[in-house]
């Protein structure tokens, strides 16, 4: 049989083959990943980002009226000890603050928040007893609770008054919304309970002989209801109910509390609206506010369509004049965001079909890739569902890539079918035969993209989250990619290839044709003198790594969210009052960019936290209505809040990957043992980040001014006078903090009653010292005679960090100023000025560059290493991998560069955007070397090889990049929601791809030239172990053995 039969045999047997002959179960195939990719779609959340949120838990204990410092020792210490060994646990962090003590748990990854929730409550369960009998019990929150809102409505009402809006918030709408899915807590502001007020006057007290502490002991049977058992006879059986319920402020009143000693003699009751801690304004209108707090590891799109449900079917029940408004959602973000997308997604896959067009200049042939595309792109879809991802910003970005790459395989194999065509053979074996001459450098290119993103599945923290998902649907839509280039392409190649009969007409084939040529001049000349090319790349190399300093280290790009957070703070010790009427003053000087539009909803909480405290939240109009960006707003509002003279504001933004506390800036703290040596250290920090010129505004996080007096008790002298140590406790804490003494029941609401003194009312230091108490002959003393009072100055809140005493400040960054760069400052200012003991920790972001930064380094080397790896592996030879790498550094030097001349930032996008330029760009390198490998073995000399290898291989080379850099334009382009995102990746790819064609066409053809030599051709090899088998196998049989050995 002569050779060549056998060859055509093999061919027609081959796996292309099957697929020309049989186009149906090709057509099938395909179709059937499509159907599935659709079916698919239904079944997938849809989320901003992917899940890589970190199980936070926070534990929150009230104590009425206890200072920070007795928060500090006597609740957070404790709680901090019980669940400090629950495991899993990563770091813990508290603030304590007047009657309030908070813990915040972070968890490492893979730990179940509903165990780690369980074994939370556990672990307090177990000290539940070492807190003050008074301390409310710890409550648990599957979220973090100093975590933004990310929904915020407002309950306003014409009709009703406050202490009405407040029980209907609280009876029909929080619980409703809480128990949408995913939410972990309803915060609730500006909200004022009724409450009967009891106004004592201590001169009437104290001449009948009484105390406050009898007072409040007469008034505890006030809510009598007891249930005293049944009534039974023979024939029925009557339920008693005893009680002596008092309703109203006349049966208050009425109460006896001495011999002849009514309640009315000594006090006045009032039924009113309590004094709220919080104040909520929506658009100007006082009302009731709620905050929705998402459940860690939830989806925000999901709870923002639940709550909108919720929202729809509560304002069909609400009483007349009240109605309830979403002020602001993140949802809107990420539907603008995935909305873009997916515009910019249906652009480039037309941008690419037209770059196809316009190379091929034949429609019929220009349909076959444009038809494989959305098949690899929906089956991609498959992959997304079976492994549980989601569809977000990164996955729909990483498919908008995709659409650049995928059509690269189908445009090899097309080209070279094409040009088997225009050789004069017939369609069916111009599709067999041409597919076959790349199948391998097909299946090496999907290969080695694949290698690309598999090491970045690995990364630590964070960030392998987001590129995990990222990776694998680029690695998987360039899989499928492969498979249908190799099946459906070449069966609708030998159905729909006309002959081709088009030579260089129109304008484009001139181009076409006066560009080969071009290249094939330079080319000849730089191959003779590869030393300049090697020389001149190095020096860009070089070049590129010196740059590399200038760009910016960041996180995430600034998004312009439409949204913006305002923290204002007035001096320590204000009232709520004097706060909410300073920011009812922002709103006026805001209402000039309301008017304009730009403002859509000011939502402000006054007294959040502190009482010197507020925040507001300005919904901004849709971006799309709207000239300025968010920051040109920002510097409005900043100016607004800043003409405010008592109060202080900065503004803050909230990135999109979540990390506590985000949103300040640089954040640090001091941890140690002391909290007073910190603070001293701290003050003098902040002072030296005032001289330095990277730092703007830098404070203090809680200030050591707030007043408080110190009330020393002698304990002597409180013994020798007969005074119950106990009942100064009582009657100073039911004077000042309005103490509640007992709940009565009015229409079946419970309604607290409260102690007070208005009369004469305690407002100044010296009124402490003539609060009355009995002695035990039954005279009555002021409280001067035993206790002696003393005011200093505390700070208002403790935190914790690691269990450690810990004082932070942070400070915004002046613009051009970069988080890593802030960092190394920070570090040096802080040093010298540290107490023994003490050190520097980082917060919120800087916490988390600093875990990102040491990641990224060994991506790189991982996705370096595997990439070679494969290489070598597939083209069995380690030299031709180092002839494909050799492009990999040029090709990240240009992407640094196409960074600085943008402008842009090294952040989270432009960093997946520098990994996948090396898969990219080592793609181009396999296409030039597999060919002229093949032509080496066919004998030809190594120059002749790659000479002819690359004017053949020009035009898939340039079609596949420019298809590629095309397809990345609309990212470029991007406006609307979430554009900074998707401009950081586009630029990478564009400029850096773009630039990096051309150092491609030269570098690899010079690598080859010097490098190729030291390797013998494949057919060297394999005519060798053939010859040496012949001759093993003849010498068995002229000794008459039998067959077997050559075998085995």
């Amino acid at each position: 049989m002569n050779p060549v039969d056998s060859s055509s045999e093999k061919s027609g047997q081959s796996f292309t083959a099957l697929f020309v002959r049989r186009p149906v179960l090709a057509a099938v195939l395909n179709t059937l990943l499509v159907v599935a990719g659709l079916a698919a779609l239904a079944g997938i959340e849809v989320r901003e980002l992917p899940d890589v949120d970190q199980p936070v838990i926070s534990v929150t204990t009230d104590y009425d009226g206890a200072s920070a410092q007795t928060m500090d020792q006597e609740v957070t210490k404790v709680v901090e000890g019980a669940v400090a060994r629950v495991s899993g646990l990563k770091s813990i962090s508290s603030r304590s603050q007047f009657g309030e003590s908070r813990t915040t748990l972070e968890f490492s990854d893979n730990v179940d928040l509903a165990v780690a929730a369980n074994d939370v409550r556990d672990a307090l369960g177990r000290v539940a007893n070492q807190l003050p009998d008074d301390a409310d019990e710890p409550r648990i929150v599957k979220a973090d609770s100093d975590s933004q809102a990310i929904m915020r409505l407002a309950v306003t009402s014409s009709k009703l008054s406050m202490e009405d809006l407040t029980l209907l918030v609280d009876n029909e709408i929080s619980d409703r919304l809480a128990a949408v899915e995913g939410v972990a807590d309803v915060q609730v502001y500006g909200d004022q309970e009724k409450v009967f007020r009891v106004d004592v006057n201590q001169a009437a007290l104290a001449s009948r002989g009484l105390s406050v502490a009898d007072l409040a002991t007469a008034l505890q049977s006030s809510a009598m209801d007891v249930p005293a058992g049944s009534l039974e006879s023979m024939t029925q059986d009557i339920v008693v109910r005893a009680t002596a319920n008092l309703t109203t402020p006349e049966d208050f009143e009425n109460v006896l509390i001495g011999d002849n000693v009514r309640l009315r003699d000594v006090a006045t009751v009032t039924l009113g609206p309590d004094d709220g801690s919080t104040s909520l304004r929506s658009n100007g209108v006082q009302g009731v506010g709620l905050g929705i707090i998402r459940q860690a590891q939830s989806n925000t799109l999901n709870i923002s369509e639940g709550v909108h449900a919720a929202v729809d079917a509560l304002s069909k029940t609400l009483p007349e004049g009240t109605r309830i408004a979403i002020t602001s959602d993140d949802a809107v973000f990420i539907e603008g965001a995935l909305h873009e997308v997916e515009l910019a997604l249906s652009l480039s896959a037309f941008i690419v079909v037209v770059v196809l067009y316009l190379f091929l200049r034949d429609w019929r042939a220009t349909l076959i890739p444009a038809l494989t595309m959305p098949v690899a792109l929906i089956g991609t879809l498959v992959a997304i569902y079976m492994v549980g991802f989601s569809i977000n910003i990164l996955t729909l970005l990483a498919i908008v890539l995709a659409t650049g790459l995928v059509v690269d395989d189908a445009i090899v194999v097309l080209e070279n079918i094409v040009r088997r065509r225009a050789e004069g053979m017939g369609p069916r074996a111009a599709a067999v035969l041409g597919t076959q001459e790349v199948f391998f450098a097909v299946l090496a290119t999907t290969a080695t993209l694949a290698a690309v993103f598999i090491p970045l599945s690995f990364l630590p923290g964070q960030l392998g989250g987001l590129f995990r998902e990222f990776g694998f649907v680029l690695a998987f839509a360039v899989l499928l990619s492969s498979v249908t280039a190799l099946t459906l392409c070449p069966m609708l190649a030998s159905r729909m290839l006309g002959k081709s009969e088009h030579e260089d007409h129109g304008l484009l084939g001139r181009f076409g044709a006066l560009f080969s040529k071009v290249y094939k001049r330079t080319l000849h000349s730089s191959l003779s003198n590869p030393l300049i090319v090697v020389v001149v790349s190095i020096l860009i190399s070089g070049a590129a790594f010196a740059t590399f300093g200038l760009i910016q280290n960041e996180l995430t790009p600034q998004e312009d969210r439409s949204m913006v957070m305002l923290r204002l703070s007035a001096p320590q010790g204000v009232s709520l009052a004097y706060t909410r009427d300073q920011v009812q003053r922002v709103e006026e000087k805001l209402q000039p960019l309301v008017d304009s539009g730009e403002i859509r909803n000011i939502f402000s909480i006054s007294g959040q936290g502190a009482t010197n405290s507020a925040f507001m939240v300005l919904t901004l109009a849709p971006w799309s209505e709207r000239e300025r960006t968010q920051n040109q707003i920002v510097q409005d509002i900043n100016a607004a809040a800043a003409t405010v003279p008592a109060l202080r504001g900065n503004v803050f933004q909230t990135n999109s990957l979540r990390i506590r506390g985000a949103g300040s800036g640089l954040q640090m703290a001091l941890v140690g043992s002391d909290h007073e040596k910190l603070t001293e250290a701290a003050i003098k920090v902040v002072d030296q980040m005032r001289n330095s010129s990277l730092f703007q505004t830098p404070r203090l996080d809680n200030e050591p001014t707030q007043a408080q007096i110190s009330v020393t008790v002698n304990r002597e002298r409180a013994s020798d006078l007969g005074v119950d140590i106990n009942a100064i406790g009582t009657s100073v804490q039911a004077l000042l903090e309005g103490r509640s003494v007992t709940d009565v029941f009015v229409d079946g609401d419970a309604i607290p009653v409260r102690l007070i003194s208005s009369t004469q009312p305690i407002n100044d230091p010296t009124d402490l010292e003539n609060i009355f108490l009995t002695t035990s002959d039954g005279r009555v003393v002021p409280m001067s005679t035993i206790a002696t009072l003393q005011e200093n100055a505390v700070s208002p809140q403790l935190n914790r960090e690691q269990q450690l005493a810990s004082v932070s400040f942070s400070s915004s960054l002046n613009e051009g100023v970069s988080l890593g760069e802030a960092v190394e400052a920070m570090k040096a200012i802080a040093e010298p000025l540290l107490p023994s003991g003490a050190r520097l920790v980082p917060l919120a972001e800087a916490a988390t560059l600093e875990e990102n930064a040491s990641g990224m380094a060994l991506t790189f080397g991982f996705a370096f290493a595997i990439i070679f790896l494969v290489l070598a592996a597939q083209f069995e030879s380690v030299i031709s991998a180092l002839i494909i790498m050799a492009t990999v550094p040029l090709g990240l030097a240009c992407a640094v560069f196409a960074l600085v001349i943008t402008g842009s930032s090294l952040n989270v996008y432009s960093q997946i955007g520098l990994v996948l330029l090396v898969g990219v760009m080592a793609k181009n390198g396999i296409l030039i070397v597999e060919f002229a490998n093949q032509l080496r073995d066919r004998g030809a000399s190594v120059r002749e090889a790659i000479e002819s290898a690359c004017s053949i291989r020009l035009r898939p080379v340039m079609m596949t990049m420019i298809a590629t850099v095309l397809g990345g334009l609309p990212l470029v382009l991007a406006k609307g929601a979430g554009a900074e995102a998707r401009i950081a990746l586009g630029w990478v790819i564009v400029g850096g791809l773009g630039m990096a064609t051309l150092v491609t066409l030269y570098i690899t053809p010079v690598a080859y030239l010097l490098l190729a030599r030291f390797s013998k051709p494949h057919a060297h090899e394999e005519e060798r172990l053939k010859s040496e088998l012949q001759d093993a196998t003849s010498a068995a049989n002229d000794a008459g053995e039998p067959r077997r050995i050559a075998a085995e």
